[in-house]
């Protein structure tokens, strides 16, 4: 019977080689072929290679194991894009091998991938946190497992999906923490596009700056401009254009955004659907101080800063702040 199993792109990193070379993959530095050994023999070679991680082992052969011989051919696997906050499904095509021919991604399977995507929004709270586990492959509960295939059929899809952040209380702290992040994104993801670059203006007053939003009527491929003294009179001069959208921004979309600034300008994109490859190709070579952001950063800037943020601010976004046990 046909399984949905996670595999999780070591937070994004893999998923444009996922989807370009039609695989799945996991990167544990373990590098030998494990084709046909059984649990007990990825165990002992685990062993082998980490005598010092001995408390750890027993999780990552598991992982392993399950990769190596629990998935089947005709099995579905689901992974996560943060950038784009899209969940990919796709069918697997064949077995287990290695190959030290696709950079660290060496223990591969071929999947057809439904290139669509699914969006984190349409999912129920229970199902989104179980999909923020930590471990990285593992199986979803049935009724998750049901809802996800239900979702990929759109007549099935109710269009008006609302947004419940709640508060989680679980004893593992990574996948609080992780479930936490997620469910930020999900508040920033449910702002409209006024609202967004209101955020990012009140990002910028919080690091220091005085931001000021382009008026109606200006050139609108500027949403918000900021500098030391709220002038531009004093370097840097941040030029910040803020994409509010579920597909990914491509490389004509940056070089209209920078197409006319100095330099000296320092250049900030920010676009909740993410980037393509040939658009973060773009920002390198820009012979202006470019900086992309996505959710993904965009959450973590936020993190890092919403002690500073404005009565008005916090207003906007509303968060609380939660401390956890070390150890």
């Amino acid at each position: 019977m046909e399984k949905l199993w996670v595999v999780r792109s070591n937070g994004g990193e893999f998923i444009e080689e996922f989807l370009s070379d039609s695989i799945v993959a996991i990167n544990m530095d373990v590098k030998c072929n494990l084709a046909n050994k059984s649990l007990s023999e990825i165990r002992n070679i685990l062993c082998k290679l980490f005598p010092t991680k001995e408390k750890s082992i027993p999780n990552w052969a598991g992982i392993l194991n399950n990769f190596v011989n629990n998935i089947k051919i005709g099995d579905s696997v689901i992974t996560y894009d943060p950038s784009s906050r899209l969940y990919y499904i796709g069918n697997v095509k064949s077995d287990y091998y290695y190959t030290e021919e696709k950079g660290d991604c060496i223990h591969v399977r071929n999947v057809e991938w439904n290139k669509n995507g699914l969006s984190r929004d349409l999912l129920k709270n229970e199902t989104k946190n179980s999909l923020g586990a930590t471990l990285t492959v593992f199986q979803l509960k049935k009724d998750q497992e049901k809802e996800i295939f239900e979702l990929l059929n759109p007549e099935k899809v109710n269009s008006e999906k609302t947004i419940d952040i709640k508060e989680e209380n679980n004893k593992n702290a990574e996948i609080l923490i992780e479930n936490a992040k997620e469910s930020l994104k999900d508040a920033i993801q449910s702002l409209d596009a006024n609202d967004m670059e209101e955020l990012f203006k009140e990002i910028l007053n919080a690091m220091g700056y005085i931001a000021q939003r382009s008026k109606i009527g200006s050139d609108r491929s500027i949403d918000v401009f900021a500098s030391k003294d709220g002038l531009g009179l004093e370097e840097p001069r941040i030029y910040v254009e803020v994409k509010y959208r579920k597909g990914k921004m491509g490389s004509q979309d940056l070089r209209t955004f920078i197409g006319g600034r100095k330099e000296s300008d320092k250049c900030l994109y920010i676009s909740t659907g993410g980037f393509t490859k040939e658009a973060r190709y773009e920002a390198e070579r820009a012979k202006v101080h470019l900086k992309l952001i996505d959710i993904d950063d965009l959450a973590g800037i936020i993190t890092r800063h919403y002690d500073s943020f404005t009565a008005e601010g916090k207003t906007l976004l509303p968060l609380k702040k939660v401390y956890l046990p070390i150890g």
